[in-house]
C-alpha cells in the first residue's frame, strides 16, 4: 500500500516534461499537467553559486520539518549539481497519518525547478523513504534515482554518497527499535516546535532541542562516533577519498586513517533540527552551511545603518 502511493506521489509531482522513449530506463510516469505554486519563488534574489550542493533528512510528510528555512535555503542558493541524501520524504510517518501542507508541495517543486534549469539532481533514498529504492536506476522528472552515487570534486577527490542507514546497527539487527526511537523522536520535535514558536516571539534565533540532547547524552554521542568510524572504513574499503551521508541528523567532518591512507568523513545534517547543508565550492573546496546562521547575517548585513543625528564636526567643537 505504502509502494502504491509512493508511486502515486512521484506521479502527482512530475513536471510537464516529454517523456523519454520507451526502453528498459524509461519512466513509467505519466505526463501530468503543472499545479501551480503556493509559494512562488521570489524574483531578483542574488543566489549564492556552488558547484555541488548536498541535503539530507529533510522529512517532507511530518510537522518537524522545517519549511520556512529550507525555502530560503533553496530561494538564494544554487549550484551544477543536487544531491538529495536520503529521507527527503517520510514514508514511516505518511503510512501512519497522511500530513502534506502547500509549502511541502512548494520544496518539491523548487527542486524539480532545478532540473528544468539544468541542474543534476541525484536522489539516493534512505530508509524513511525508501519505497523509492524499487526505483533505482530510473529518473522522475529529471530526477536521477541511486541507490549509491559516487562524486568527482574539482580538485580531484573521489567521494562515495550514501544516506547512510545501511551502517546503522540498529537498523540492520533491530529494526523495531527504530521505529520506537523514530516516535519518541518526533515527540521531542514536537517539543521543539513549541519552544521555537515561545523563541521567535521573544525574536530569539532557532533553537534545537534534540540537537542539545544529544551532545548531552553519553551513549548518543558515543553512538555518532562509532557510525562515523564504521561509515569511513566502508569507504576506505571501496578504495575513495571520502564519504558523504546523512542519517544520523548531525552535520560533521571528520578525517580518520584507514591503512595508511587518509578518509573524510561527511554528514550533511538534516532540516529538522539542525538545518545544514553541504555544499562544493568551484575550487573543490567544501563547507557545512548551517543556515539560521547564514540568515542571520544576511539579515545583519541588509539592516538599514542609522544616521548620526550629530555631525562629527559638531561632536569634535563641543
Amino acid at each position: 500500500m505504502l509502494v502504491a502511493g509512493a508511486q502515486t506521489m512521484v506521479e502527482q509531482f512530475s513536471p510537464a516534461l516529454p517523456l523519454p522513449a520507451e526502453g528498459p530506463h524509461s519512466s513509467p510516469v505519466a505526463n501530468f499537467p503543472v499545479r501551480p505554486l503556493n509559494r512562488p519563488e521570489p524574483e531578483g534574489i542574488r543566489r549564492r553559486r556552488y558547484r555541488t550542493i548536498w541535503i539530507s533528512d529533510v522529512h517532507l510528510g511530518t510537522k518537524g520539518c522545517n519549511v520556512e528555512l529550507l525555502i530560503d535555503f533553496l530561494d538564494h542558493t544554487d549550484s551544477e549539481t543536487m544531491y538529495l541524501v536520503g529521507d527527503i520524504i517520510d514514508g514511516w510517518r505518511l503510512k501512519k497519518k497522511f500530513y502534506w501542507p502547500a509549502e511541502h508541495n512548494d520544496i518539491v517543486w523548487r527542486v524539480l525547478k532545478r532540473a528544468r534549469r539544468g541542474t543534476r539532481i541525484v536522489y539516493i533514498p534512505g530508509n524513511h523513504d525508501e519505497m523509492f529504492r524499487q526505483f533505482t536506476g530510473l529518473s522522475f522528472g529529471g530526477v536521477e534515482i541511486r541507490r549509491v552515487a559516487f562524486h568527482d570534486t574539482a580538485d580531484g577527490r573521489r567521494l562515495m554518497v550514501l544516506h547512510g542507514d545501511e551502517f546503522d546497527a540498529v537498523m540492520l539487527a533491530h529494526r523495531w527499535l527504530a521505529f520506537v526511537g523514530d516516535a519518541l523522536y518526533h515527540f521531542i520535535m514536537g517539543l521543539n516546535h513549541w519552544v521555537n514558536l515561545a523563541r521567535r516571539k521573544l525574536d530569539l534565533p532557532y533553537w534545537s532541542l534534540s540537537k542539545m540532547a544529544k551532545h548531552k547524552v553519553k551513549n548518543a554521542v558515543e553512538f555518532i562516533g562509532r557510525y562515523e568510524q564504521v561509515v569511513a572504513k566502508a569507504a576506505a574499503e571501496r578504495g575513495v577519498d571520502g564519504v558523504v551521508c546523512g542519517h544520523i541528523h548531525t552535520a560533521e567532518f571528520r578525517e580518520f586513517t584507514q591503512h595508511g591512507k587518509s578518509i573524510e568523513y561527511w554528514n550533511d545534517g538534516d532540516w529538522v533540527e539542525g538545518c545544514n547543508a553541504l555544499v562544493e565550492h568551484f575550487d573543490g573546496r567544501m563547507e557545512i552551511l548551517h543556515w539560521p546562521d547564514e540568515v542571520a547575517r544576511r539579515e545583519a548585513d541588509e539592516a538599514p545603518v542609522e544616521a548620526d543625528p550629530e555631525p562629527a564636526a559638531c561632536r569634535e567643537a563641543a
